[in-house]
């Protein structure tokens, strides 16, 4: 799966127009603060089935002294919402992230306007599954149509199928969770200790696929 989705971005990237969001100079810190996930492209093998009851989600991304990027973010699974934290070291001089003991083998922008929108994508290697996701990220509830097309575009050109494709349900009930004690989405905020509250559930389940990562 890495070896394919290596070989479509060497091939989208070639391509002019998408060398112009090639990142290779973006400092992390452009794109710290808060943001809504409003459309995800996931390789997951339960995604499919599921994608229709997930809501728009929410991440928060801050910045070590050391260039650690922690991100705690809302998700929903099981028709519920959960809280996740992780620690992403960086890997080299580009805008990508990392924590293969963790199983988040890469964490990269693809593509952002360095003010409102951002794409996104992961490879994730977990216990007994390894899949990708593309990930629109946005500082506002609504998608921009730049945001949107660029989104279709890089999920279609890394493989996704349009059955593996959502855009999220607008309920903001998850994403807001994370923003709790933490300023507004698009502005930088603290890895907030309010999170000890538990507002979501951690799925045991899922918190066992992530060995290691710290429960709030």
């Amino acid at each position: 799966m890495r070896a394919v989705l290596l070989a479509a971005l060497l091939a989208l990237v070639l391509v002019p127009r998408a060398r112009a969001a090639w990142l290779g100079r973006l400092d992390p810190r452009q794109l710290l603060g808060s943001w809504y996930i409003l459309a995800v492209a996931s390789g997951e093998k339960d995604f499919v089935v599921d994608k229709a009851t997930k809501n728009i989600e929410g991440v928060m991304l801050t910045l070590t002294p050391e260039n650690t990027l922690k991100m705690l973010s809302s998700r929903n699974r099981l028709e519920r919402c959960h809280l996740h934290a992780v620690e992403l070291m960086k890997q080299n001089s580009r805008w990508v992230f990392g924590n293969p003991s963790l199983g988040v083998l890469e964490y990269r922008v693809l593509a952002t306007n360095f003010r409102d929108y951002a794409i996104v994508l992961t490879q994730l290697e977990l216990q007994d599954e390894a899949f990708s996701t593309v990930e629109l990220y946005s500082r506002t509830e609504l998608a921009s149509q730049e945001a949107m097309g660029l989104f279709t575009k890089w999920s279609k050109g890394l493989g996704f199928s349009s059955q593996q494709r959502a855009t999220l349900q607008k309920d903001l009930t998850c994403a807001r969770k994370v923003f709790q004690g933490s300023r507004r989405p698009g502005q930088a905020g603290g890895w907030s200790a309010q999170f000890g509250g538990r507002p979501c559930d951690l799925d045991e389940e899922w918190a066992g696929r992530w060995a290691g990562m710290p429960r709030v």
